[in-house]
């Protein structure tokens, strides 16, 4: 619906075709290929107004009868940054509920209908089980006026013979809705149908304005959180998208001010059209982090935890072209492809509140501990939770929990052995403390083989406390080059080798590999508890840095030119018996 008008002429098997690790144009014009292929990819096109790019632009007449739809199509024809313009005014229509109704794309239309039926044909005749994996999907493009974002990525577990017995879920009545209880409701009829499987990850939240994570009352009915929303919601959402193109969504600096590394890469101005400000308030039903430990909340009043999730991250590219390392970074739109001024560009704006296109961020993608590459092993993997989120680097980390990892076990070559054969994998669970006990967790990572050194592992703990608040802690479990903890038990920095100038740094700081055993020093087992591990490079340049020196300009000073790219794995979660 929006990255055709935002300029992209790429189809689906360009998408496919890119991620396998072929040479495309861009829609931009520039030549672009992946330095190393990608393992699996889903195209996920909004279920809303599927068909409706196509026909806009090929200038249809019933398009054109249409004010709005001439107005919209004389916009894409000029191209451009009018092209751009006319996305963004599509977005904010459809935001709002004010989309022309004889413009809409309905399920059951001979436009919609084809449109999915493609989709379902681009996947199955790329998908090579064992070598490369096409996922059939589709994201719910719920926005609740004036533009709240509840998106939702529906993966399929199964092939095209299954999935086109049923269309997408759609926002449009009757046969659509904004709620997501709704949308699950259309899955179970999925399931029941074709006896096929799905699951659904939810868009990061930074643009919900509180909606993605409520603590008390649905947002969406008015009626308080009940113990069927949790069971629901915690079936059909096994995963969260903690980090993409629109911002970061770990956490926040006014959520955890104690941690230095919070608030990385962040959209927080306002909802998805920026139609209403963000206030601090609607910040811990945003992000991840809040979120795990609202869910323990929750879990104790409803009895079940409905945040349940694990972690992973994706690209939300509309270009066609999954790339998310910063020395690669084609934007999120085809309009915010690489050109000399691309940073200035107003990306959004509504008002007061915008934002620019140096905002953008290189992010992300999902690490998948799979048996083999098909889609029912990742798949199973996904709703397993055994994945963890990079923001585009492709270190490879582990994360096990259990009671009696040790100092030995960090001293293996093959450390997986130890995690299986003594605990659970990230998004397990650990129950009832043996007498005496604390839990032990077994944590490694290995750097990307062209990416930045590693500099530090940490363990994020979360948990309620015996009054019933939040608390969180980030420890620091193991780190390179031999640095000592402070006074204050912070970890000095790692240093930072990058020259802005030319874009580049060195690896002489940091370390190529990170293991350590750690045992909770605080743990009470009386209290419920959610672990996770974030890994953390060295410091290396930012896209807007690569930018800079490929077309000679000078970036602003509040233009971000390095960062510390990371890697957060799925939880794992501590519950007391009974």
């Amino acid at each position: 619906m929006d990255a055709g008008a935002f300029g992209n002429r790429l189809g689906f098997e360009d998408a496919y075709r890119f991620a396998r690790g072929e040479e495309l144009t861009a829609s931009g014009g520039e030549r672009v290929k992946l330095s190393r292929p990608l393992d699996f990819l889903v195209i996920a096109d909004h279920s809303d107004n599927m068909g409706f790019f196509p026909a806009l632009f090929s200038g249809k007449p019933e398009m054109l009868a249409d004010p709005t739809g001439r107005k919209w199509y004389d916009m894409v024809q000029a191209g451009g940054q009018e092209g751009v313009k006319a996305a963004l005014e599509i977005i904010d229509n459809f935001s709002r509920g004010t989309f022309p109704p004889a413009l809409q794309f309905l399920p059951g239309s001979d436009g919609y209908s084809s449109t999915w039926d493609q989709i379902i044909a681009a996947a199955e005749k790329y998908n090579e089980p064992g070598h490369f994996t096409a996922f059939i999907g589709y994201e719910w493009t719920s926005q609740v006026p004036p533009g709240n974002n509840l998106h939702r990525v529906v993966i399929y577990r199964d092939g095209g013979d299954k999935a086109v017995q049923t269309l997408p879920f759609t926002t449009y009545p009757p046969q659509g809705s904004t709620t997501p209880e709704d949308l699950w409701k259309h899955l179970q009829a999925y399931e029941d149908k074709t006896g096929g499987r799905v699951l659904a990850i939810a868009h990061n939240g930074n643009l919900s304005n509180a909606w993605m994570f409520p603590t008390e009352t649905n947002p969406a009915t008015g009626q308080p959180l009940s113990a069927e929303y949790a069971k629901t919601r915690a079936h059909w959402e096994p995963l969260y998208e903690a980090t993409q193109i629109k911002g970061d969504g770990e956490t926040h600096q006014y959520l955890s001010p104690n941690d230095e590394f919070a608030g990385y890469e962040l959209w927080d101005k306002g909802n998805l059209n920026l139609s209403e400000a963000k206030k601090p308030e609607m910040l811990q039903s945003e992000y991840a982090r809040s979120a795990l430990q609202i869910g323990l909340q929750l879990e104790a009043k409803l009895g079940t935890n409905p945040y349940k999730f694990g972690m992973i991250g994706s690209t939300d590219s509309h270009t066609s072209l999954a790339t998310a390392e910063e020395d690669n970074f084609f934007g999120k739109h085809s309009g915010a492809e690489p050109t000399p001024t691309r940073f200035e560009h107003e990306f959004m704006r509504n008002g007061d509140l915008f934002l620019t296109g140096w905002q953008q961020v290189s992010s992300g993608y999902a690490g998948v501990w799979a048996t083999e590459n098909t889609r029912e092993a990742i798949w199973d993997a996904m709703r397993r939770k055994e994945v963890y989120a990079t923001t585009g680097p492709r270190m490879l980390v582990r994360f096990f929990g259990g009671w009696d990892f040790a100092e030995a076990d960090a001293q293996s070559r093959n450390p997986a052995f130890a995690g299986y054969g003594k605990g659970v994998p990230m998004g397990g669970d650990l129950r009832a403390a043996p007498a005496g006990k604390s839990p032990t967790f077994l944590v490694a990572a290995l750097k990307d083989p062209i990416g930045g050194n590693l500099d530090r592992i940490q363990i994020v703990k979360g948990w309620i406390d015996a009054a019933g608040a939040r608390q969180e802690k980030v420890y620091d479990v193991v780190w390179s080059d031999e640095r000592v903890p402070g006074a204050d038990g912070k970890l000095p920095a790692v240093g930072n080798t990058v020259d802005v100038a030319t874009a580049t740094w060195t690896n002489t700081i940091g370390a190529s590999e990170l293991i350590k055993t750690w045992t909770d020093p605080e743990f009470d087992p009386a209290l419920r508890a959610v672990y996770y591990a974030r890994v953390l490079e060295i410091p290396t340049p930012r896209w807007t840095a690569y930018d800079a020196v490929r077309f000679g300009v000078k970036m602003p000073p509040e233009v971000p030119m390095f960062g510390q790219e990371r890697a957060y794995t799925s939880p794992i979660w501590y519950t007391p018996e009974g």
